[in-house]
């Protein structure tokens, strides 16, 4: 018996005292593992779900993966995810240009070509459940260094009173000395405009603005303004036909916009072109009104340059754009603009997405769509920290408060602001009142309101683009009620630059997208696009079983009492129309709660839309019945018209 105790004694000796020199070897990386391991037991044990929520990342097939640079709750319930080149110029030079439609019920996903390049355009949904995607690019920046042929804008003017004449892309105009310069688009031009009689006759030359390059490389091509005639007209022709050049030169060339608009039909699944806007738009504001026009703003145009305030409407009867040559207003570039509860006075909150100077167009306001008038709104503090700041409306549309969240400095700024301030729209004299703040500071928040009106604060990044490793993974819950900020679950996917959020008809929040300019801390390893989706689903969602809506009718109109048939009839508190949204660099104008009258009825519960058209833009929205707890019910698609007359 001794021998063999004695054997076990040294077998057991031996094994501790290699887990001793394994341990001690693999310390760092065992410990990590038993980190990650205890960290993944929590945010998955039904304490935490039930406080923070959880977050899940979508295993989606390699083939079905796209830079997803803009993204919209289509009525369907399915989301469109658009990339089209996808900050890729060597998709865009090969027209590669895609969209991934995405249904969160099936996890199916169906690859759907887009037929020009909507990135960077603007979107919203129209009434009658449409997508509308507006603009677009139409040549990528060249930055300092890279420009090698002398480049710049052409204004192209027809002095002919009775000819409309159109210039292909490719026309060539000579200089003075004998210089050559391509076009790089087609020109077309109207008719000069002809008033008076005899010698009181006034020509007034018709005009357009298109960007043209040097034919020849090199210095030599640098140029001051000058006029320049159009290579291989007639001599009639070409003494009414010309163009004018600013500066050519070999400076950098920004992003160029498309005038070109399309939408997307939600039932058959397919693009359709509609008119052209009447400007090129690169970075543009699509902002749906109460009486289903949109509202488009902004924007670099097919030269480079910031749009000087040019405004138009698009009307979704006629499928046209029409300029409103009485709104003029500068503003920087993915303003964010929404319409408040009396129609046509807008608000921009001061946040945006880009180009434009610092010192212009940057303060918040409200716009009078009416007279042109614009009135600053004061009070917010940081102001100087807008830029890829988020905006939302602060619980039910109703109460018509809003919040401006994060941002940082104008173009590459490192500074950021973990600013909260709320804004009442009632007040008799606007401004905005300090909120809580954020851990950190914060670029490219997504905010998303959710049916039981707190609104879910996720992401971003510190830096630009994620600079420095700066992205924050972090996520907040802020209750309108009380203004308290409590922590949620975090993010395991970090998201900056061209991310997106929705909320979903069953209640949880879609995230994607992200462009890092670089993948680690020390800026050296170039950046590489987010594929990776990722859902959030709320604390409500794991308080037990939820409300349900036995069913729906597919249309309310404003001011109708509707039966909405549930067996939870005794439990239900609240009922929300959260209309479909559409969002993309942390811009999403078309995000609204409307709280709805709900009272118990012999099967289920009556609710009441508001009669303002200006709290209920036309178009599809998720209906939500939210109980006692405030649990959700799996929301029902419906539409919200005018009522009948």
């Amino acid at each position: 018996m001794r021998p063999s105790n004695s054997r076990r004694v040294r077998q057991a000796v031996l094994v501790v005292v290699a887990a001793v020199v394994l341990l001690g070897v693999n310390v760092p990386p065992a410990w990590s593992y038993i980190s990650e391991w205890r960290h993944e037991q929590l945010i998955n044990s039904p304490e935490y779900v039930r406080q923070y929520g959880h977050w899940d990342v979508v295993d989606v097939p390699e083939e079905s993966r796209v830079n997803a640079i803009h993204a919209a709750l289509l009525s369907s319930g399915k989301v469109l995810l658009i990339a089209g080149s996808g900050n890729k110029e060597d998709m865009f030079a090969t027209r590669a240009l895609k969209s991934l439609l995405y249904d969160p019920a099936t996890g199916r996903t169906r690859m759907i070509p887009v037929p020009d390049d909507m990135f960077c355009g603007g979107q919203t949904t129209l009434p009658d459940g449409r997508l509308l995607v507006a603009g677009g690019t139409q040549r990528y920046e060249k930055l300092d260094g890279a420009v090698t042929n002398a480049a710049g804008a052409m204004t192209v003017k027809n002095e002919d009173p009775n000819v409309p004449r159109v210039l292909p892309a490719g026309t060539v105009f000579v200089g003075p000395t004998g210089l050559r310069y391509r076009a790089t688009q087609e020109v077309r031009l109207d008719p000069a405009q002809k008033t008076g009689q005899g010698r009181r006759t006034t020509v007034t030359a018709s005009e357009e603005q298109v960007f043209v390059e040097a034919v020849d490389p090199g210095p030599a091509a640098v140029t001051p303004p000058e006029k320049y005639q159009v290579e291989g007209l007639p001599p009639d022709v070409a003494r009414n036909v010309y163009g004018q050049g600013q500066a050519m030169t070999l400076r950098k060339q920004d992003y160029q916009g498309t005038d070109q608009a399309y939408t997307f039909d939600p039932v058959g699944e397919t693009w359709s072109r509609v008119s052209d806007m009447e400007f090129h738009r690169w970075y543009a504001t699509l902002t749906p009104m109460s009486d289903g026009r949109v509202l488009t703003t902004a924007g670099l145009d097919g030269v480079g340059e910031v749009l000087a305030g040019q405004t138009e409407v698009f009307d979704p009867t006629t499928n046209a754009f029409t300029e409103r040559k009485d709104l003029q207003h500068y503003f920087p570039t993915y303003p964010a603009i929404f319409e408040t509860a009396r129609a046509g006075r807008m608000v921009y909150t001061g946040a945006n997405a880009g180009y434009g100077p610092a010192d212009r167009g940057r303060e918040p306001g409200f716009w009078d769509l009416d007279t042109g008038a614009f009135t600053a709104i004061p009070g917010l503090r940081d102001p100087d920290l807008l830029e890829t700041a988020g905006s939302a409306f602060l619980g039910p549309v109703n109460d018509q408060r809003m919040a401006v969240v994060g941002g940082g400095g104008v173009g590459e700024s490192p500074r950021s602001t973990g600013r909260i301030d709320y804004l009442d729209l009632t007040d008799p004299a606007p401004h905005f009142t300090p909120g809580p703040a954020l851990p950190e500071g914060v670029r490219y928040p997504n905010l998303v309101d959710l049916p039981d009106d707190t609104l879910l604060i996720s992401g971003g990044s510190r830096d630009y683009r994620g600079k420095g490793g700066t992205n924050n993974h972090i996520a907040r819950l802020l209750h309108p009620d009380t203004g308290a900020l409590a922590p949620a679950a975090d993010p395991a996917v970090g998201r900056d630059y061209h991310t997106e959020a929705l909320l979903l008809p069953d209640g949880r929040v879609l995230t994607a997208g992200s462009d890092p300019l670089f993948d680690d801390e020390q800026n050296l390893v170039p950046g590489t696009f987010e594929q990776r989706i990722e859902i959030y689903s709320p604390p409500y969602l794991f308080q037990g079983a939820r409300p349900t809506i036995t069913e729906a009718p597919p249309t309310l109109a404003r001011d109708q009492t509707a039966t909405i048939p549930t067996p939870d009839a005794g439990h239900i508190r609240a009922a929300r129309l959260i209309k479909a949204s559409t969002a993309t660099h942390v811009t999403t104008t078309d995000m609204r709660s409307v709280a709805l009258d709900v009272a118990p009825t012999a099967d289920g519960v009556s609710v009441h839309v508001p009669e303002n058209p200006a709290l209920t833009p036309p178009g599809p929205y998720m209906l939500f019945l939210v109980d006692d707890r405030g649990v959700p019910s799996v929301a029902r698609m419906v539409s919200v018209s005018a009522p009948p007359r």
